[in-house]
């Protein structure tokens, strides 16, 4: 039975450190073969793609870009009237991939537009989504690149996120409630749930999107002591 593979996400690991090369620089130093950034795109494609390469690490995941934040936008595939602004997106998401060598991109359905009630609004949303996911998928297949799609819980983290029914697909990890990381204290027995995944063959990546409680280095204990179980080399070994 394979062993995991374990990929950082940087847009919330490591945030004692400023600027994303030097959060890729201490996932590679921390053991990680594999990373995630939400939005890279602050950085030029070229710099980001050196600063994985330096670390020795493999871009896995992108988002497409969130929209306008300022707004409260949080992705734009399913918002009514930002179908343009999604495509534009996409584009760039593609862009970034290709010079990334990432073979994969979170298509972010975006939330409930403020004001608005989810069950009112959810039939033209799904509509608008189905349109860009058809775009997107015309447009991923293209560059052989692979989309995934993230519900999120509506309940603690994101309220009005509109994508929020469980899916099939890429695996990411944090307590709840506190969204720490998986050895903190909450709810869930993560050596169990990892042995299931195990168990059921999954091939992906588990993407580490959690919030550090501490120093990101020190709190990746649990992430030592799997790789122990597993036989796999630690980081300087």
């Amino acid at each position: 039975m394979a062993p995991l593979r374990f990929s950082a996400n940087v847009s919330w690991l490591f945030p004692e450190l400023p600027g994303l090369p030097a959060r890729l620089r201490a996932a590679g130093s921390s053991g990680f073969e594999a990373a995630e950034v939400a939005w890279p795109y602050a950085e030029p494609p070229e710099a980001v793609a050196r600063a994985a390469r330096e670390a020795g690490l493999r871009l896995v995941l992108i988002n497409t870009p969130p929209g306008d934040r300022e707004k409260g936008e949080m992705g734009l595939g399913a918002v009514p009237g930002r179908q343009a602004a999604f495509r534009e997106g996409l584009e760039q998401a593609v862009l970034y991939a290709r010079a990334l060598g990432c073979p994969r991109i979170h298509l972010m359905a975006g939330r409930v537009p403020q004001g608005a009630d989810r069950a009112a609004v959810r039939s033209e949303m799904e509509t608008v989504f189905l349109e860009n996911l058809r775009h997107a998928a015309g447009v991923l297949a293209q560059e052989n690149l692979v989309g995934l799609l993230e519900p999120i819980n509506t309940r603690i983290t994101d309220p009005q996120y509109f994508l929020d029914m469980p899916q099939q697909g890429h695996v990411q990890v944090a307590q709840v409630p506190g969204r720490g990381e998986p050895d903190s204290p909450g709810e869930l027995n993560f050596p169990y749930l990892f042995q299931l995944l195990e168990d059921e063959g999954y091939k992906g990546f588990v993407g580490c999107e959690y919030r550090p409680l501490g120093d990101t280095a020190e709190g990746l204990n649990w992430l030592r002591s799997y790789w122990e179980r597993r036989g796999r080399p630690q980081a300087g070994q």
